[in-house]
């Protein structure tokens, strides 16, 4: 077999060993010599083209992880004088004002360590196409919601797989 790859359009030839008998053949060669390519470059049989939308618990994890982010994003609120005194206490504004950097910075590097990790352990192995839709809400959804993204993602695979069995049944 012939194949083109890469820019430089490069010619690669694949024997088939041993040659085929007959053209029935042929579909289950390619599906194995598929399976075996997949396989080497670590990725999975499983593509993930779809968001999963957080719902019950995720939801309200996500809301509280993007409210922090916000709440937290202004360090001026928590001034003397200001909104958070105002409704909630002088008490806990100073305890904001003195750990807003720290919560904040913790935040980004814990979630953005999450995500860096995210990207190629999942949504690369998975076939997630970065030009898409579902990988940028992927990002932004493991960005806030944090090692709870990964499960509802893992949810995904898990169903997926099924009924990739179920199919070929």
């Amino acid at each position: 077999m012939d194949f083109v790859a890469g820019e430089s359009k490069q010619h690669y030839r694949i024997p088939l060993e041993p040659p085929l008998e007959s053209y029935r053949e042929a579909r289950e060669r390619v599906v194995a010599m598929d399976k075996t390519c997949v396989a080497a470059l670590g990725r999975s049989d499983i593509t993930v083209n779809e968001f999963l939308w957080p719902k019950g618990v995720y939801a309200l994890e996500l809301a509280v992880v993007a409210a922090t982010f916000v709440g937290f994003s202004q360090r001026w609120w928590f001034a003397p004088g200001e909104v958070v005194e105002f409704f909630l206490g002088s008490g806990f504004a100073r305890f904001a004002w003195g750990i807003q950097p720290w919560l904040l910075g913790g935040l980004f590097v814990i979630h953005g360590a999450e995500l860096a990790w995210f990207v190629p352990a999942r949504l690369r192995k998975h076939s997630v196409n970065v030009r898409s839709r579902e990988f940028w809400l992927w990002v932004v959804a493991m960005f806030l919601g944090g090692i709870f993204c990964s499960s509802r993602f893992d949810a995904l695979v898990v169903r997926k797989r099924a009924a990739k069995e179920k199919q070929q049944h």
